[in-house]
């Protein structure tokens, strides 16, 4: 009777270390984790040529408490094309997040919101907000559905004036489409710099 005892105790703890080693190990992978974008730089290059103009913003300790914050605002000349690159970094992981969004481009999508006024191609004040979906946005990429990405964009100055230009990164999962929106999904950035236009 104890050698039965015995047998069945060492049985019932086998299977509770068994099990217990099997939860631990079939744990699954977080997928979609969010990325640390401490680097947002916008560049403008003059159609015509000459130099480009940069604004950025930073976030030097990353996950930290701080936020990212506007470096340099944006100063562009009056009745100007340009096209607009938007590169993301994290440099305290020497990863460049722009192309890892590039290559996500199904789940990613950039919105636009500016002070109406600024520009004279795309006119209007932007894409961002549920109503505003379908408000043109000069995009220059798309993701394999057809759908605008937003790393690439162009854009002509009015005269000149002052105001704000804000630019929301979306991750959208599964749910990007023609219909989805800057409410929809998460929001990797989203930054309004200052704008002049002389």
């Amino acid at each position: 009777m104890k050698k039965m005892n015995y047998l069945l105790g060492l049985g019932l703890l086998l299977g509770i270390t068994t099990l217990a080693g099997c939860t631990d190990n079939e744990a699954p992978e977080i997928e979609n984790e969010e990325e640390i974008i401490t680097d947002v730089t916008l560049t403008f290059a003059p159609d015509g040529g000459g130099p480009a103009i940069v604004a950025s913003a930073e976030d030097p300790d990353g996950e930290g408490p701080e936020e990212l914050a506007i470096v340099s605002d944006i100063v562009l000349a009056a009745n100007t094309s340009y096209t607009l690159t938007l590169n993301l970094e994290n440099s305290i992981g020497g990863e460049s997040i722009a192309e890892e969004v590039e290559e996500e481009a199904d789940e990613h999508m950039f919105f636009f919101g500016w002070t109406a006024g600024l520009f004279t191609d795309p006119t209007g004040d932007g894409n961002i907000g549920a109503n505003n979906r379908a408000d043109p946005v000069n995009y220059e990429d798309v993701d394999d559905n057809g759908e605008p990405l937003g790393l690439e964009t162009t854009w002509t100055t009015g005269e000149a004036t002052m105001g704000t230009f804000r630019v929301i990164l979306k991750h959208q999962p599964d749910i990007k489409s023609a219909a989805s929106t800057s409410n929809d999904g998460e929001s990797d950035i989203d930054i309004t710099w200052g704008i002049t236009i002389n």
